[in-house]
């Protein structure tokens, strides 16, 4: 065989490939598909997984089930997820497993970077930044004019993930003396934020809402691009005079590091369609969430540029990662 007939072999070897692999992703999914879910159920991004599931097993005529395995912030659904031997079990996750669990651990027992596949967004879980009605505080000026007159007596909380470093790195790039209280858990929090125990609270907006709707806290910006249609009257960050505080919890899915690009674009594909739905932006914006359509490479960039934000704001509040 001359050099010209293997070449031609060769070509014809990888368009067959090429061809199989589109295939099987046109194929795809031939059971049941399922979502692992590091949150618990009832969560913000579980509401969003089970309005993608619903719709995605109309589109592909099989079942997709949502199965949540919460704990050790996260890190027990990613495990899980990197452990089936299962081509039809996918990730849904926030951002932070792919963003902050590198920098906040010292250990994990994979790398997120190397192992997941980025494969699209679907939502933003917008994030609220929030005073206790018992403060004075009336909005991001008078926390900012409070906090520097009275160094030390005011205190704030936060769900984990992007507010330790964005709010955190913004109070000490400000020079602002609040004290951190940590919280485990989020109705602990609440009940403090409600109670006057806690001055300022950050967390998803639809978390907070219940608290804001029976008086007891109030919104001073959301953190996200736009106002939001659940709270219209509440400024963002930037229209506050605050862009530093901008956060985006991006909520997506993902697969295993192998996964044909054939199949991850078809997935994308559908999903990006399904975001693109007015009937579902609605839904998710009454819960205080953003639709995000977007591709792999969009997602995987997003997901970078937020990787390196975090890595900055680590080094200006000296983060001190999990042993």
């Amino acid at each position: 065989m001359n050099g010209f007939s293997r070449a031609s072999v060769a070509i014809g070897i990888l368009l067959g490939i090429v061809v199989s692999f589109s295939a099987a992703a046109a194929d795809w999914p031939h059971r049941t598909v399922r979502l692992i879910l590091p949150v618990p159920a009832g969560s913000a991004a579980d509401f969003s997984a089970r309005l993608f599931a619903e719709r995605l097993s109309q589109r592909w005529g099989q079942a997709v089930i949502v199965d949540n395995r919460p704990g050790a912030d996260g890190v027990i659904g990613v495990s899980a997820f990197l452990g089936a031997e299962d081509d039809h079990t996918l990730l849904y996750a926030i951002s932070a497993i792919y963003t902050v669990h590198p920098i906040a651990r010292e250990k994990l027992p994979y790398d997120p970077v190397r192992e997941l596949v980025p494969i699209c967004p679907t939502s933003d879980v917008v994030l609220a930044i929030a005073a206790s009605e018992k403060s004075s505080i009336r909005s991001l000026d008078g926390l900012v004019q409070t906090a520097r007159a009275q160094p030390g007596k005011l205190n704030w909380g936060g769900s984990p993930g992007l507010p330790p470093f964005v709010v955190g790195g913004f109070f000490k790039t400000s020079k602002l003396d609040l004290a951190v209280v940590p919280y485990r858990e989020i109705a602990p929090a609440l009940q403090d934020l409600g109670e006057g125990r806690i001055d300022i609270f950050v967390h998803a907006l639809g978390v907070i809402m219940p608290q804001v709707q029976s008086g007891k806290a109030r919104l001073l910006a959301v953190a996200s691009e736009h106002r939001m249609p659940l709270v219209p009257d509440v400024p963002t960050v930037t229209e506050a005079g605050y862009p530093q505080l901008r956060m985006d919890g991006v909520v997506g899915f993902y697969g295993k590091r192998g996964m044909p690009d054939a199949l991850r674009d078809r997935i994308a594909s559908d999903v990006r369609d399904i975001a693109g739905d007015p009937a579902i932006r609605e839904r998710l914006a009454a819960v205080g969430q953003a639709a995000r359509p977007g591709s792999p490479s969009e997602f995987a960039a997003l997901l970078e540029q937020y990787h390196r934000r975090l890595a900055d704001l680590a080094k200006t509040i000296d983060f001190k990662a999990i042993p």
